[in-house]
């Protein structure tokens, strides 16, 4: 009965996985909780054991652009990191770092390339880009770190590649080690995404 009922937990997740991976990739949703949390809604189910975890989503994810999309997608990321990188080297003074789902392959049409920036003011991004006549806007929005919540200014600015957001870190946190769900780097300097373009990095 055990046996039976692991089965079909494991199918119940696999179902809430692939119905999260369609919401993200068609509504442009970058939030796996909620994501997940509506999925599981739309099927019908509560049980907290059949949600599955983000690395299931992403996997979900990547074979949702892979059936669907193909080479398209294959094509359109690798725009997306191209741009990316562009911009990182523009901004090569605030040390950036790569992030979010460009990063981790899992981008679909509605994404915006995420870029961690470490100053020791916000003001100094918004110094650089007023004097590079970059329009941007900004707003904050709230990170969690360990155990802790504090309120990250966000500069958004318009690309060829589409939006780009600019979170603003603090030096010292650009020493933190983060990983993503699939155990791979959570956010990566040009080099990385250098490597990622020359197909020396396993990623989509």
């Amino acid at each position: 009965m055990a046996k039976e009922l692991s089965v079909r937990q494991h199918h119940l997740r696999q179902l809430v996985a692939q119905q999260a991976a369609r919401i993200m990739a068609e509504e442009g949703i970058t939030d796996f909780a909620f994501a997940k949390r509506k999925a599981a809604r739309q099927l019908g189910m509560e049980d907290a054991h059949c949600l599955p975890g983000n690395a299931e989503i992403e996997s979900e994810l990547r074979l949702y652009h892979e059936i669907y999309r193909g080479e398209h997608h294959a094509a359109f990321l690798r725009q997306l990191r191209q741009n990316a990188l562009a911009t990182m080297r523009l901004l090569a003074r605030f040390d950036p770092q790569l992030t979010g789902a460009v990063l981790e392959g899992t981008a679909g049409r509605y994404a915006e390339t995420e870029i961690h920036l470490f100053a020791d003011s916000d003001k100094e991004v918004e110094l650089f880009l007023l004097n590079h006549k970059i329009p941007y806007q900004v707003k904050e929005r709230i990170h969690q770190s360990g155990n802790g919540r504090r309120r990250i200014p966000v500069y958004t600015i318009e690309s060829p590649g589409g939006p780009v957001r600019l979170s603003i870190f603090t030096p010292e946190d650009a020493r933190i080690s983060l990983r993503n769900a699939s155990g791979g780097p959570a956010r990566a300097r040009a080099a990385y995404v250098e490597a990622l373009l020359a197909g020396e990095h396993d990623g989509a």
